[in-house]
């Protein structure tokens, strides 16, 4: 028994006899001899294709004709390549066309298992959906654990806003200027330096806060990842050696940010102190912008390095270099992800922290004057209150910046070093990834 040379159409049966260059094709297999059939030559005009060809499923490959003595081709296998997916499925790809097409050999065209999912996420590459759904998972599902970490957090960043409004920031030049068109230039640019001054300081609790969220729930998220739920103090044990080195990456993303706006705002600094001032201004505000594109790019680039420092319990260094090995050719994804997210969870938190706001004014003469007409100066009622809305937004917008960027350092993990076989193991699945082609 010899296979024929060349192509042979999927799912076909070996040929029997045929040498190579043979040419001519053979009967199909449930055809009578033609040596046995009285006044047939075997090699004339009988041995030709029948009328009745067989259904498409079961056609094999052409062979020669059978000689005397051999056993006739085996049947042809079942349904596999060579039988049409069934309607409704999106063709040969699966339910939408999508890549499900490569089933077993010989099985029909049933795609690949699912995915295993012990936890929040499944164990694959994720689209932004399912990341965005995994972070509400897991603050729903360990929401005890969650809501305790953000609580506190949130009430401790936000007791440092009130305080730092209260005695330092309403001694400040109010806003007032911005709203007179009677003001100085002087006394716009002082008005505007202050406005400046105050949000880049709140700003920057802000941030701090968000990080320390991250840090805290990257082990709650992490354990969900795998089913397993996390106390709120052995997130704290796990998190506690990885602190410091947190803060010190902390500190050098803040540093570089802000020295390169003043890097950019320099030379139209120099410029305004030469006596140009209207130049000098506009060169600073062009310096400025450029500045903040580029140290856009490098916070998104970096901002893997958080996750990295603390799953990895990397250095600083190392987990800017992980960071920027993750997001590399992905910049464009991370950063639309993370500006989806942080846009999600604000105007939820928005829908909480307005309502308090209003409020605040009302029982607040000084603090209701003060917001209705865009001063600085608030009145520690007013500032008070609308904190308390503040804690409540921070706990929902805490849970879900801080579990997307966790969950999309294990996607962005999965798609470049294959961390899903190892979160596979580590949650107990057997036989993760055997089924699927390549793997």
């Amino acid at each position: 028994m010899k296979d024929t040379p060349g192509w042979a159409s999927p799912g076909s049966a070996p040929s029997d006899g045929q040498e190579p260059g043979a040419s001519g094709p053979a009967e199909p297999a449930d055809r009578p001899d033609p040596a046995q059939q009285p006044g047939t030559d075997p090699q004339g005009p009988g041995s030709k294709w029948s009328k009745e060809q067989p259904p498409a499923a079961q056609w094999s490959a052409p062979t020669g004709p059978e000689a005397p003595g051999q056993t006739p081709p085996p049947p042809p296998p079942g349904p596999g390549w060579g039988t049409p997916p069934p309607a409704g499925t999106g063709g040969y790809g699966g339910p939408g066309g999508g890549p499900q097409g490569y089933g077993a050999w010989g099985s029909g065209w049933g795609g690949p298992p699912p995915a295993a999912k012990p936890g929040v996420i499944p164990l694959r590459p994720l689209g932004v959906g399912e990341i965005l759904d995994g972070a509400v998972s897991t603050m729903r599902t360990y929401w005890r654990t969650v809501l305790g970490i953000s609580l506190t957090v949130a009430i401790v960043t936000e007791i440092l806003v009130i305080l730092l409004q209260g005695f330092v920031l309403n001694d400040l030049a109010g806003s007032e200027a911005l709203n007179d068109p009677d003001a100085t230039l002087s006394e716009v640019t002082r008005a505007t330096g202050d406005a400046l001054l105050s949000s880049s300081v709140i700003f920057l609790i802000s941030v701090i806060g968000a990080i320390i969220a991250t840090a805290l729930l990257t082990t709650v998220t992490s354990r969900a990842v795998l089913g397993k739920s996390v106390t709120t103090g052995e997130a704290w044990r796990d998190a506690r050696p990885q602190v410091l080195p947190l803060f010190g990456l902390l500190l050098l993303l803040l540093m570089m940010t802000f020295g390169l706006v003043l890097v950019g705002a320099l030379p139209g600094i120099l410029v305004v102190v030469s006596g140009s001032g209207a130049a000098g201004g506009a060169l600073a505000i062009l310096g400025i912008l450029g500045a903040g594109i580029v140290a856009m790019w490098l916070w998104f680039r970096f901002s893997l390095a958080s996750p990295a420092l603390m799953l990895e319990k990397q250095g600083i260094m190392k987990a800017l270099s992980r960071s920027t090995k993750l997001v590399r050719g992905s910049w464009w994804r991370v950063f639309g992800i993370q500006l989806l997210a942080t846009l999600i969870a604000n105007i939820v938190a928005a829908i909480v922290v307005i309502p308090f706001t209003f409020l605040a004014a009302a029982f607040s003469g000084d603090g209701a004057t003060a917001f209705l007409d865009g001063a600085g100066d608030f009145g520690w009622t007013f500032l008070i209150i609308s904190g308390i809305g503040s804690v409540i937004g921070s706990m929902i917008t805490f849970p879900i910046t801080a579990g997307v960027t966790v969950l999309l350092y294990i996607d962005q993990r999965i798609r470049r070093e294959a961390l899903d076989l190892e979160l596979a193991r580590a949650a107990g699945v057997q036989d993760h990834g055997t089924g699927t082609p390549g793997s």
